[in-house]
């Protein structure tokens, strides 16, 4: 039976017994005032990097739906000239005239007049419809105008005695008055310019050249950085000279060794021809940069030849930085340099070369310099970029060059999600 007069014992607490401390809520002054400062300091980057960044963006895609045509930059406007015919002295009978037309072939100036000073000693015949005649002034008013009018007004004349020998109407000028919206700031909208550059079998094949161009130019430069950064990862007499031999295509001057590699393989005077003609591999000269599917493959051998000294140079770093010691413990192990390669460099290399992939498929996507000069973008060497210049300067299609550009943000966005999404986070970057 349990003595229920004992006096209970003490119980001693177990940790899990004890509540942990409530955690603070809120954040002292201390720290509001530092966020404070924080987004303060911050300011300036935000403000510049939307007007740098931001603010053109809008403007790509506000004119991608505009039917701008290179005319249209500028507004329209009223164009006037003015002249005497046959009225030189005196007594002489001809005519004041007056050409004016629109300065813009499809948008209406409302509201056009026009008024002059009458010259002096010139005597007016019957006045056309529009113009009226009043102390002393010409006024003509022809209300709202189309896209393309013109207009020549011609004011019968006679020199009186107190005409000046040598008046020059033009010396004073006539005034006018027009108005006129600006297609980029007006209401019209359209799709037509996102059709345009989707219609047919065009899209595709710039579509496939820019995919083609970017993905292997993009691999083998990093390929054939990740293979020299292997040659010169151990020291050499002569390692620094051999480096700096590597970097030269990256820092010589694109339009230097652009014309180079055009001159290199010309198909009358190149030597690259000569010698393949004399080793006997072909009977006849080869236009690298004028032929498909040749020129593609040339702009993009260019492309990897330019910039893999970038991929070497990060390879390099990377490769340097990997502790000595798991390489001489794969050596007493039996391992060979392959096995070391695939099992201890690779991996230690995957996250600069997910850097190098994203970084390098965004400026090969975005490169237009290079092609230009090789090729001007034919012999199928087309990409978005190249389609971008071509739409807005060549035809004048400003609208429709803003649609392509559009579709290039668009494409780098989509692979700039999926990597982060997919490549990224595998790699803990």
């Amino acid at each position: 039976m349990t003595d229920r007069s004992a006096p209970d014992a003490p119980v001693s607490a177990t940790p899990a017994d004890v509540a942990p401390p409530a955690a603070p809520t809120g954040r002292g002054p201390l720290a509001r005032g530092e966020a404070r400062l924080a987004w303060g300091l911050l300011l300036p980057t935000i403000l510049i990097v939307s007007g740098v960044v931001i603010l053109p963006l809008l403007a790509i895609f506000w004119i991608s739906v505009k039917p701008v045509q290179l005319s249209d930059l500028r507004a329209p406007e009223l164009v006037l000239r003015e002249d005497l015919r046959r009225i030189d002295a005196p007594g002489d009978a001809g005519t004041w005239r007056f050409r004016l037309r629109n300065s813009s072939p499809d948008r209406e100036l409302r509201d056009v007049s026009l008024t002059d000073v009458l010259p002096p000693g010139l005597a007016l015949g019957d006045l056309p419809e529009p113009c009226a005649v009043e102390a002393g002034r010409l006024s003509c008013a022809f209300g709202d105008v189309p896209g393309g009018w013109r207009e020549t007004l011609e004011i019968p004349a006679t020199a009186t005695d107190a005409f000046v020998l040598g008046l020059r109407v033009q010396d004073s000028a006539p005034a006018t008055t027009a108005s006129a919206s600006s297609v980029l700031t007006d209401g019209t909208f359209t799709l037509a310019n996102f059709a345009r550059i989707f219609d047919g079998r065009e899209f595709l094949d710039v579509l496939y050249a820019t995919a083609f161009y970017t993905v292997v130019g993009t691999v083998g430069a990093i390929a054939m950085g990740l293979f020299a950064a292997l040659l010169l990862d151990k020291s050499f007499r002569g390692q620094g000279l051999l480096r700096g031999l590597y970097l030269f295509p990256y820092v010589a001057p694109v339009i230097a060794v652009a014309f180079a590699w055009i001159i290199l393989f010309d198909p009358f005077s190149g030597s690259a021809n000569a010698l393949l003609i004399r080793m006997g591999v072909t009977t006849e000269a080869i236009n690298f940069f004028g032929e498909r599917p040749l020129a593609l493959i040339m702009v993009t051998v260019f492309e990897i030849w330019r910039y893999f000294p970038l991929s070497f140079l990060f390879i390099l770093a990377r490769m340097q930085s990997i502790p000595q010691d798991m390489y001489e413990a794969a050596d007493m192990d039996g391992a060979s340099p392959f096995q070391q390669f695939a099992w201890l460099s690779l991996p230690q290399l995957l996250g600069i070369l997910s850097v190098l992939f994203l970084l390098r498929f965004i400026w090969t996507f975005n490169k237009f310099d290079d092609i230009f000069l090789l090729t001007g973008g034919s012999a199928g060497t087309r990409t978005l970029t190249v389609n971008v210049y071509e739409q807005a300067f060549a035809i004048s299609n400003i609208g429709a060059g803003a649609a392509v550009a559009v579709v290039i943000f668009a494409c780098l966005l989509a692979f700039s999600a999926l990597f982060f999404r997919f490549i990224s986070r595998e790699e803990g970057l």
